[in-house]
């Protein structure tokens, strides 16, 4: 009888991400009629608060008006340019850490109890060393009402719900939130499990 193999290991993100991710202008959203334009910048951070200087960051959102291009968003009644995509990629520079989205503040999508969640991005972040990508949302400081009222943002622990929510940086055009993005460690990023 032949032995069992076991599973095959998962695959780290490779030295030559850089290589590949991402495009010049992968960062860059196009403003939609009605879009407001918006910038989300930070630094990913390690648990030893060293930045980490290749991570990837990828964003997928809903347009101005709430909606995703997406098969299952069927909802005729709200816009859609069909060449928006609402996905963005960015990875963070290797001297500083940092990474910056160019966007439009997305409109309020419907939660699983017929509100609506409060304008959010989601993201998805991965690098060398990690065996899986994690996954967390950004909300944005001047959307408190709507923050206040969000499903999946009540459903966090009131004292870590601030590592989701990006902080407007006073007198910005256009208007520029800071999100860093922290793995481990008291002000840990919530991430969430899917």
């Amino acid at each position: 009888m032949s032995p069992r193999l076991g599973q095959t290991p998962s695959q780290t993100v490779g030295p030559y991400v850089s290589m590949a991710f991402p495009r010049e202008g992968d960062n860059v959203l196009p403003v939609p009629d009605g879009g407001e334009r918006i910038v989300i910048t930070g630094v990913v951070y390690d648990g030893d608060r060293n930045h980490i200087e290749d991570a990837v960051i990828e964003t997928w959102q809903a347009n101005p008006y709430g909606r995703y291009n997406h098969p299952d968003d069927t909802r005729e009644e709200v816009p859609l340019d069909p060449t928006w995509t609402g996905f963005a990629r960015a990875m963070t520079d290797f001297e500083t850490g940092a990474y910056r989205i160019e966007t439009v503040k997305p409109g309020r999508v419907p939660d699983l109890e017929g509100d609506f969640q409060a304008p959010h991005i989601a993201v998805i972040v991965q690098g060398r060393g990690m065996l899986n990508p994690v996954f967390t949302r950004i909300y944005f400081s001047d959307e408190e009402e709507a923050n206040a009222d969000d499903l999946v943002l009540r459903q966090v622990p009131e004292a870590r719900r601030h590592t989701l929510i990006a902080q407007l940086e006073p007198g910005s055009d256009p208007k520029t939130y800071r999100f860093d993005i922290r793995f481990q460690g008291d002000d840990e990023t919530v991430f969430f499990d899917f």
